[in-house]
């Protein structure tokens, strides 16, 4: 069967969905069923959207709980797990952080401004249970920026394969979910980008199941005085981590892949041994441009 590609924007990134089916028709309508997926938990949780359930817990902070569905308290249990793989330092209350960094900009924020906002950092002072969740301070917000969208990508990839596709796979923005090799066996040759060169690549991974997310600080950055200063903040000190150029990994989902490379840019040095812990493939390039890999 031939392969078929529908490109559509989601959550300010460019995405694809690439699936085999008879005609360009059938490829379609099942893509677009994988798409409202997407869409579906951008509403819900972007926090650009005044009615999304994340956008509803931060305009309560500091004054009353919020309910929450099993789907929400399955995705906050999660990122309680991620904080505490992390030692910390994964933190869905670190997104007031983007009030002080503005990228576009070169020029680092007032040191000020990063010591007002620390004090609204910290995911152990999130009160929740299974049915809600309170932050005890306002100005206090959740932000899941750091897998909402590897989550998205394996909804949708559940989707499609419910619907019987076995050959394709979902992109949204580089997180990938595979759903099988090409119609005729092979794998999917997937380019890592060199993070100093846009247009190079340094490597050529082989997929056909499971998911490969990528995290770099060529994505959003600034540089001042000669430093570069990445996206990937600290939640400690607000300040953007500086170890790793690129970790890319693979495992059977992206919301996994996705939290293992943020994960070890925000580890830094210690990145390596968590990485080595988890047991999954990687390729990582640190800040002296050294690779590490371990593709199984």
């Amino acid at each position: 069967m031939p392969v078929h590609t529908v490109a559509f924007i989601a959550m300010g990134s460019r995405c694809e969905i690439r699936i085999a089916a008879a005609a360009a028709i059938e490829g379609q309508h099942l893509a677009a069923q994988a798409i409202a997926e997407v869409h579906r938990i951008e509403r819900k949780y972007s926090r650009y959207q005044s009615d999304s359930v994340l956008s509803r817990i931060n305009a309560a902070a500091g004054l009353r709980a919020v309910a929450c569905d099993e789907e929400t308290v399955a995705l906050l249990t999660y990122a309680d797990m991620l904080h505490t793989a992390s030692d910390g330092r994964f933190d869905i209350t670190s997104g007031v952080l983007r009030q002080a960094w503005n990228f576009r900009h070169n020029a680092l924020p007032p040191a000020a401004d990063l010591e007002k906002l620390l004090p609204l950092i910290g995911w152990k002072k999130v009160v929740r249970d299974k049915a809600s969740v309170f932050l005890p301070t306002a100005g206090m917000e959740l932000d899941f920026g750091g897998f909402g969208k590897e989550y998205a990508v394996d909804r949708a990839a559940e989707v499609l394969t419910r619907l019987g596709v076995q050959h394709g796979y979902v992109n949204l923005g580089g997180d990938m979910r595979f759903l099988g090799p090409r119609p005729d066996g092979s794998s999917w040759q997937i380019g890592i980008q060199d993070p100093r060169a846009g247009d190079a690549t340094v490597a050529s991974i082989p997929v056909s199941r499971g998911a490969l997310a990528t995290s770099g600080d060529y994505e959003r950055f600034m540089e001042v005085d000669g430093r570069r200063y990445c996206h990937v903040l600290n939640p400690h000190n607000g300040m953007p981590v500086s170890y790793w150029r690129s970790v890319s990994v693979l495992a059977p989902l992206a919301i996994t892949a996705g939290s293992c490379t943020t994960t070890t840019m925000l580890l830094e040095k210690d990145g390596l041994g968590f990485l080595e812990r988890s047991g999954m493939s990687y390729l990582a390039i640190n800040d002296e441009g050294q690779i590490f890999r371990r593709i199984q």
